[in-house]
């Protein structure tokens, strides 16, 4: 491990002190939806994009994605062949301390780790692409426990553990898979086993627990290749599930959970469809087609619409009845998208392209754009920008392997 910042208690204080409500502590921001609670920002971005604030190329190999608590930058990347959890200071991004994490996951589609650390409090959580699941203290980066998969019976899906962990209340939830129950509660304090998901033993997957409340109940959501499943916050039990026989290839989007429903999304001509939970956990199917076919850029609710890109359409859908409002293909490529301040913020996984628009089922109406500077030139060949951007504090990340870039996108 190696450390180059060290705090004092008094520095965990005004740490903990420093949370902002506009921070992105994890895996699609503050309330997991892939939605920033960012206001001020730019609505027309100059000719060239917005100013650079500030660019580090050396966060390492990996597709993870960034979380912002207190002044503090994680993201995980894999230097030779180890895997880290890295802390930078978001305000620079000057290094601050990186954690051994474990082995560098081998991939054809990219080295290293691909899902996004979790902050709560003075801990930062964080899974390699190999399933090891690392506990450290945000000021140091001092290792508290560690975990692995494989000791749980899981194994490795296809392309690596992409999960971010979800910590919520006691408990780090993950999907190492499985018979002996697919879905794991952590103690967050110690790592110790609260429980498993012994109904649910599908094999592990992509897409990342989703957190819900449903009739004064908090539930977990997890989606499987054949499944969308529920299980009891507090114990694991299965709830409720409904079928996804189209997800074989694999699932990677999060479900998204709002007014009793849940919509969910799959590439690999798999399509989308909307659930409703009934108030005794009862589920019907409301609308299912192929007119939002995400791949794993992610789709984010504004209001009673969808926005995304089903693979190289972006598409704009009424939520509760899953209608086209709009659908555009030539303007821009397939990618991934975050929302803030009422505008969307879309990547162009091809070329690094990013695109202004409104968060409007008016149409696809642009602000700007440009091109992401700084791109790798050790991405795999047949790799590609798949990290997704996060708005925070009036910061655009954005991130290519090794190159993590910082944009100024606060209006003035």
């Amino acid at each position: 491990m190696r450390f180059t910042f060290s705090l004092s208690l008094l520095g965990l204080i005004c740490f903990a002190a420093s949370l902002s409500a506009s921070d992105w502590p994890h895996w699609r921001g503050p309330d997991r939806d892939g939605v920033s609670k960012e206001t001020g920002l730019l609505k027309e971005w100059p000719k060239e994009g917005p100013s650079r604030a500030w660019l580090n190329t050396d966060v390492g190999m990996g597709y993870s994605g960034v979380s912002i608590a207190g002044g503090k930058l994680f993201t995980m990347g894999a230097r030779e062949d180890t895997e880290f959890l890295i802390c930078l200071d978001a305000s620079d991004g000057k290094e601050l301390w990186s954690a051994r994490i474990g082995s560098r996951l081998g991939n054809n589609w990219g080295d290293g780790p691909r899902g996004t650390p979790s902050v709560d409090g003075e801990r930062v959580y964080a899974m390699g692409g190999q399933g090891t699941l690392i506990c450290a203290q945000v000021a140091s980066g001092e290792v508290i426990w560690t975990k692995t998969t494989t000791s749980l019976g899981g194994k490795k899906p296809g392309w690596g553990f992409c999960e971010s962990v979800l910590v919520d209340g006691p408990r780090v939830v993950c999907t190492p898979g499985g018979s002996e129950g697919a879905i794991v509660a952590f103690n967050k304090q110690d790592g110790e086993v609260l429980w498993r998901s012994k109904e649910v033993t599908n094999g592990a997957q992509y897409a990342t627990v989703t957190p819900i409340e449903h009739n004064g109940q908090r539930q977990y959501l997890q989606l499987f290749t054949n499944s969308l499943v529920a299980v009891a916050a507090d114990t694991g039990k299965q709830l409720w599930k409904t079928d996804w026989p189209n997800g074989r290839t694999a699932v990677i989007p999060t479900p998204i959970f709002h007014d009793g429903h849940v919509f969910i999304t799959s590439g690999y001509g798999a399509g989308c469809k909307l659930a409703k939970v009934g108030p005794d956990n009862q589920v019907e199917d409301v609308y299912a087609h192929k007119d939002m076919t995400n791949h794993h850029g992610g789709v984010v609710r504004v209001g009673d619409h969808l926005y995304g890109s089903s693979e190289r359409t972006w598409t704009c859908l009424e939520f509760k009845t899953g209608k086209v409002v709009w659908s555009e293909r030539r303007v821009f490529g397939k990618g991934s998208v975050t929302c803030a301040d009422g505008m969307l913020y879309c990547l162009d996984e091809g070329n690094g392209e990013v695109v202004l628009i409104d968060a409007s089922p008016e149409g696809w109406k642009e602000h700007g754009r440009f091109k992401l500077e700084a791109q790798s030139e050790k991405r795999s060949r047949q790799g590609k920008v798949w990290t997704h951007p996060v708005v925070c504090n009036g910061k655009l990340f954005l991130r290519d392997q090794e190159q993590l870039s910082c944009y100024d996108v606060k209006a003035q």
